[in-house]
């Protein structure tokens, strides 16, 4: 095996183990930021002693017990005592040489308990949304600085910045490394799902740069969903957000075309599609169904999203039902952005003069105001009542708004598009 292979595996097995090394080391250690730090000190022990030694049978067992062994060293030094005797009380003032063995065993227990609590921490709700987002791909997706910033395209000193007073704020505030439960629970799962939903849609539709899918965000949404969802099995909304990424992650190779170009969801290859991932996404979508009482608002975007894995091709698409979902959607999460895509369903199933009055009344939104979907909606129902002229201004209007290179020529296009047709005789 050459070095290039060497360090191909140890990124791939620092992306399979890292969270749950980071995971284990936080239960004892009781700080993220620290455990982090361990966790990278077996990674360069890695990095120095593989090439040379040849990669081990076991690498993830291997990193684990480099990470154990430096934090014992910590434990004999007195280090840790010194950092962290305040929160641990009693169990660390004990006599030394009798926590250390005591420090071991707890890491080989509780894998699953651990890395649940290592996914609550990184979404804590005291933080900010960006924290969230950044220290979750940080510590659970195991992406780097580098890769987060260029992901949601930000500098790379802002992430790392991010992820410093993230760590700094969870240890201030004596953030519990436990799981909630009850009341407590629920609201924090619902902080949980909604930054892997966050990560999840940025790698689906990037809101900026030359790209108009990401999927490696994608997948890192997907392996944390789904990970979450083998941790709280019981959680139907956990499985309606795996059921909805499954089905949108299915149509990720038809989103585009050879050099890039968006293909919008009613024109795409449903050929394409990819139908293990549609099965998986059905497959959940009924787990999440069978455990609730109702449907919560990702179980609906799942059942919508399912509505068009289900239609074999653009025409047997169900409009009515997705009309009726969206409905359902609005009253659990009233939103100006569910009500154009409502808008978007009722232009379908009803007539694209039925849709664009409920655009029509969307327009003095004050938060759509710079959202450029609003005026695209409005140009596509435009298009379908002939009335060109004003459809090309629409169109112009949103590729002024959108950050996104490859969907501003998309809408470029649909303008000039608009502009030379002429109405139906």
């Amino acid at each position: 095996m050459t070095a290039t292979d060497i360090h191909r595996t140890i990124d791939a097995v620092w992306r399979i183990e890292s969270a749950r090394l980071i995971a284990g080391l936080t239960r004892v250690v009781r700080d993220v930021g620290l455990a982090e730090d361990l966790a990278q000190d077996a990674l360069v022990a890695a990095l120095e002693r593989w090439p040379a030694a040849g990669v081990p049978d076991n690498p993830g067992a291997w990193l684990m017990a480099t990470a154990k062994h430096r934090a014992i060293d910590m434990f004999r030094r007195d280090k840790m005592l010194d950092r962290k005797h305040v929160q641990v009380g009693h169990e660390l003032e004990a006599k030394q040489e009798r926590a250390v063995p005591d420090f071991e065993a707890a890491l080989d227990d509780h894998v699953g308990d651990d890395l649940l609590r290592l996914v609550f921490i990184s979404c804590h709700p005291v933080l900010s949304r960006e924290a969230r987002v950044a220290l979750t791909l940080r510590l659970v997706g195991s992406l780097t600085t580098e890769e987060i910033a260029r992901a949601f395209l930000v500098p790379e000193p802002t992430v790392a910045q991010r992820i410093v007073r993230a760590k700094r704020t969870l240890a201030e505030a004596g953030v519990p490394l436990e799981v909630p439960r009850g009341e407590e629970l629920a609201a924090r799962l619902s902080s949980v799902l909604e930054v892997i939903y966050l990560v999840f849609n940025e790698g689906y539709s990037a809101t900026a740069g030359d790209d108009w899918v990401r999927p490696a965000l994608c997948e890192d949404a997907l392996r944390m969903g789904r990970i979450l969802a083998g941790l709280v099995p019981q959680e139907p909304e956990v499985h309606g957000l795996v059921a909805l990424m499954e089905i949108q992650a299915s149509r990720l190779r038809a989103r585009t075309g050879p050099s890039g170009q968006p293909i919008l969801l009613l024109d795409q290859d449903r050929g394409r599609w990819d139908q293990l991932l549609i099965r998986r996404g059905l497959d959940a979508l009924e787990r999440a169904e069978a455990l609730g009482s109702g449907y919560g608002p990702y179980t609906l975007q799942a059942a919508i999203a399912a509505c068009h894995a289900r239609a074999r091709t653009a025409e047997e698409t169900d409009w009515t039902r997705i009309a009726a979902l969206y409905d359902a959607l609005l009253e659990l999460v009233p939103s100006p952005v569910v009500e154009l895509n409502r808008a978007v369903a009722v232009g379908m199933a009803f007539g694209p003069a039925a849709g664009l009055a409920l655009v029509d009344a969307l327009t003095t939104e004050p938060a759509l105001k710079g959202y450029h979907l609003l005026p695209s909606v409005r140009g596509d129902l435009l298009t379908k009542l002939n009335r060109f002229t004003e459809a090309s201004r629409e169109f112009e209007r949103a590729a002024s708004l959108t950050r996104n290179a490859r969907e501003r020529e998309l809408l470029l296009g649909r303008a000039r598009s608009s502009a030379s047709s002429k109405p139906a005789l």
